[in-house]
């Protein structure tokens, strides 16, 4: 009998340790999780401004506008639905521009404007990042891709 509750003990405290490692692990990934949302999801339901995610559109067009200093500067991001004003400290990547698909990753402050860490551009002709591209499809504005180019 001796024997048995030390197996059962053992088997008990190796379950315990494979719970709390596999708690860490879950809160490690919650740290690093960046969510996607649309401009509409973000009027929709307002993440709390210490919460880090990605929001992707069309940059809207005349709505970029450089800052006094020559690393800042605000946008509109659209999803045709709704808008978001964005502002980003940093340089933009070589082909953003208006009238373009853009993902920015960042924050919302306290008065609901994006503030953006990371700006991201759509890289040749016929890329757009899927987010984007399946926000744009559910609104009805997706142009679409050249043949064969999806």
């Amino acid at each position: 009998m001796r024997a048995k509750r030390r197996r059962m003990a053992f088997v008990v405290c190796g379950m315990a340790a494979l719970g709390a490692a596999a708690a860490l692990v879950l809160s490690a990934f919650e740290d690093s999780i960046v969510y996607f949302y649309s401009p509409s999801e973000v009027a929709e339901h307002k993440p709390p401004p210490d919460r880090r995610f990605r929001i992707g559109g069309i940059v809207v067009k005349d709505s970029v506008v450089r800052g006094t200093d020559a690393m800042s500067v605000s946008f509109r991001v659209t999803d045709t639905a709704n808008t978001i004003d964005v502002a980003y400290t940093g340089v933009l990547p070589d082909l953003f521009r208006e009238g373009q698909g853009v993902v920015a990753e960042g924050r919302l402050d306290a008065n609901g404007r994006f503030r953006a860490d990371e700006v991201l551009a759509k890289h040749d002709e016929t890329y757009m990042p899927k987010e984007v591209a399946d926000a744009l499809k559910e609104s009805g504005r997706w142009r679409g891709a050249p043949e064969g180019a999806e």
